[in-house]
C-alpha cells in the first residue's frame, strides 16, 4: 500500500507530475494511458473511434490491475478511471491517491491554447466538439464527486509542474509515509494518525478520532514518555475529563499530579504561570517528567509556556478539547501568555511531543465555543486549500452532525496546519499566512481586555475585514468576499461588529493601537495577510491606514 496514485481531469498535468515525483523519490513510474496504447497497439483516439469507449475502459482496467501489482511506484491514471468502482477499489487498496485540480478555464487554456506546462496535451475524444469549454465543465462536474473522494487534493491553476510535484511529495511525507514511522507494530498503520509535524527541533504525531482519551497513556508510552505526568487543565474541562485522564495515565504507569486553573483568557498570564512554577517546585518535578495540557487554546498556550521555560524545557503533550485548539492552537508549538497591552507578547516556539484530539470531547463544549472554532477551520481553506473550502461549502450540516465527517474535517485542517509548521517552524515565511484575520482580531481582543470576544469570533470578524481590504486594493472580487461571508455565517460566526456590540462600546483608536503592537509588525509596519483568491493568501505591507480605518468603520456599521 505504498504506491502514489495521481488522478485528475485532462490538462491538470498528471503524467508530467508523476514523472517528476518518481524522479525525486527514486521510484518507478507507470502511466496507464501509455500502457493502454501499448496493449491496443494504437493511439487512444483510434481506440475510441474504432472500438468505442467501452473497449478503452476495459483496457484501462487491465492496465490499472497490472500497475497495482507493483510496489513503490508512482501511477498516473486517466481522468475517468477513478469513476469505475472496481478501479477505485484497486487503487485505494494499493495506494495513496492525490487528485490534481484546476478550473475549467485553466484546463481549456492548457488543452486548446499554448500550454504553460511546457508540453502539448493530447485532446481527448470526449472533448472534441464545437464547444470544448462547455464539455469540460459538464464532464468535470459529472466526475467531481469521485475526484473529491481521494486522500489529498492539489490545485494546479497557479503552479508549475515542479511546484505541483513538490506539493505531492510534501503531502505524501506528512500524511502517508508518517504512518509507517509512527504506526502500530504488525500492520504499519495507526488509524488514529491524522498527520505528523516534522521540524528542525522535533517531529511528532497528531492523532484525531473518537474515544482517544482512553489511549492517551498508551500513545505517550509509544512516544517514549515516562515518569510523572502533570496535568494542567481548567476547572470546566477537568470536571469532565480530569478523572479519566488521571486513570488512563496511571494505568500506563505514570505517576500523576494535577493543577487546575480558572477558565478563560485571564488565566493566560504571568501571575498564573508563577503559581504553576511554585507548584512544580513543590512537587519536585524533573526534566524527564511530562506536562499534559488538557483543555482549549488558553490551557495549551499556558501549559506549553510552562513546559518551555521550567527547568529550561521539559516534555509536554497537547490534549485539545476545543475545536479551535484541535485544528490550530495545539499544532505548531506556539506557546505563551498575554501582556496587558497585547495578546501572546510573551512566549516561545516549543513543540509538543504529541497531540491527541478526541472529537468526542466536543460534545461537552458550549455551543458558542464550538461555533467559534469553525473560524480557524474555514481560515485554512481560505488561505491555502480551495478544495477544502469547497468541501466545507458543500457539507456544512454534515460536518456539524456526522462524526465521520467531523473527524475528516478536523484531520484535514490539522494536516494543513502541520504542513505549514513543518515548512516554517518559527514564522519567518509561509507560516505568517496562518495569521489571516488575526491582526484585526487581536486588536479587537486587546481593546476589550480579552473579555468580550471569543477568539474565533474575533478571527471571523477579522477575516471579513481582511477580505474587504483585499477587495479595496484590487486583489479579491466582491463575489469571493461574499462566498467567505456566506460560509462564515453558515457556521454561525459573526461577520461584523454590529451584532457583537449590544453590551459594550468599542473605541477604534484603541483597536488600531493594539494592532500596531501585534507580533506581525515588521519595521513598524503591519504585514497584512490578504487574499488574492480563495485558497491563495499573500502578505502585503503597503496597505494604507485610511483604508484600514474605512474597513473597521464598515465592520462597525454593518
Amino acid at each position: 500500500m505504498n504506491n502514489i496514485v495521481i488522478t485528475g481531469f485532462s490538462g491538470t498535468g498528471k503524467s508530467q507530475v508523476a514523472i517528476q515525483v518518481a524522479k525525486r523519490l527514486n521510484r518507478n513510474v507507470i502511466d496507464t494511458d501509455v500502457e493502454v496504447v501499448m496493449l491496443a497497439r494504437k493511439p487512444i483516439a483510434e481506440i475510441f473511434k474504432q472500438d468505442g469507449e467501452s473497449k478503452f475502459r476495459e483496457l484501462e482496467h487491465r492496465a490499472i490491475e497490472t500497475a497495482c501489482q507493483q510496489e513503490h511506484t508512482v501511477i498516473a491514471i486517466g481522468g475517468g478511471a477513478i469513476v469505475d468502482p472496481q478501479n477505485y477499489e484497486l487503487l485505494t487498496r494499493n495506494g495513496w491517491i492525490v487528485c490534481l485540480e484546476a478550473q475549467p478555464k485553466t484546463i481549456y487554456e492548457r488543452l486548446f491554447q499554448e500550454s504553460n506546462y511546457g508540453a502539448k496535451f493530447e485532446i481527448r475524444p470526449l472533448l472534441t466538439d464545437k464547444n470544448p469549454l462547455d464539455s469540460i465543465k459538464q464532464l468535470k462536474s459529472s466526475r467531481q464527486f469521485h475526484y473529491a473522494n481521494v486522500d489529498w487534493t492539489i490545485h494546479t491553476d497557479n503552479l508549475s509542474v515542479n511546484e505541483v510535484a513538490e506539493e505531492v511529495i510534501r503531502a505524501w511525507v506528512l500524511l502517508w509515509s508518517s504512518h509507517n514511522e509512527m504506526g502500530k507494530p504488525g500492520d504499519g498503520i495507526d488509524k488514529d494518525l491524522a498527520c505528523a509535524v516534522k521540524t528542525a527541533t522535533r517531529s511528532y504525531p497528531v492523532f484525531v478520532g473518537y474515544s482517544l482519551l482512553d489511549k492517551l497513556g498508551e500513545k505517550m508510552k509509544q512516544a517514549n514518555l515516562s515518569g510523572t505526568a502533570i496535568i494542567v487543565s481548567d476547572e470546566n474541562v477537568f470536571s469532565f475529563y480530569g478523572g479519566k485522564i488521571e486513570g488512563t495515565l496511571k494505568d500506563a504507569g505514570f505517576e500523576v499530579k494535577s493543577y487546575v486553573v480558572p477558565p478563560g483568557e485571564t488565566s493566560k498570564s504571568m501571575e498564573c504561570a508563577n503559581e504553576i512554577y511554585d507548584f512544580l517546585v513543590e512537587q519536585r518535578i524533573e526534566r524527564n517528567n511530562v506536562i499534559v495540557a488538557l483543555g482549549g487554546g488558553v490551557v495549551g498556550d499556558l501549559a506549553g509556556f510552562i513546559a518551555a521555560t521550567f527547568l529550561r524545557g521539559i516534555p509536554w503533550v497537547q490534549v485539545p478539547t476545543s475545536l479551535i485548539a484541535m485544528v490550530d492552537a495545539s499544532i505548531g508549538g506556539k506557546v505563551g501568555v498575554n501582556h496587558p497591552q497585547g495578546k501572546n507578547l510573551i512566549g516561545a516556539f516549543y513543540q509538543p511531543n504529541l497531540v491527541l484530539a478526541d472529537c468526542q470531547t466536543l460534545a461537552t463544549l458550549p455551543q458558542r465555543e464550538l461555533t467559534s472554532g469553525w473560524a480557524e477551520v474555514i481560515k485554512h481553506g481560505l488561505i491555502l486549500d480551495k478544495g477544502y473550502f469547497e468541501f466545507l461549502e458543500s457539507n456544512v450540516e454534515r460536518v456539524k452532525l456526522e462524526p465521520n465527517m467531523l473527524t475528516k474535517a478536523i484531520a484535514r485542517s490539522a494536516a494543513i496546519k502541520a504542513a505549514i509548521v513543518s515548512e516554517d517552524e518559527k514564522e519567518r515565511g509561509k507560516r505568517t499566512l496562518l495569521n489571516y484575520g488575526h491582526t484585526i482580531a487581536h486588536g479587537l481582543e486587546a481593546a476589550t481586555q480579552y473579555g468580550h470576544f471569543l477568539h474565533g469570533e474575533a478571527v471571523a470578524i477579522g477575516m471579513m475585514g481582511a477580505a474587504r481590504l483585499s477587495q479595496t486594493i484590487g486583489l479579491l472580487s466582491p463575489d469571493q468576499v461574499m462566498r467567505q461571508q456566506s460560509l462564515l455565517q453558515s457556521f454561525g460566526l459573526p461577520t461584523s461588529l454590529k451584532a457583537m456590540r449590544s453590551n459594550f462600546e468599542l473605541n477604534l483608536t484603541e483597536v488600531t493601537q493594539a494592532m500596531e503592537l501585534d507580533k506581525k509588525m515588521l519595521d513598524k509596519t503591519i504585514r497584512w495577510v490578504l487574499l488574492q483568491d480563495i485558497g491563495k493568501a499573500v502578505i502585503r505591507s503597503d496597505v494604507r491606514q485610511q483604508d484600514v480605518l474605512a474597513v473597521l468603520q464598515d465592520l462597525m456599521d454593518m
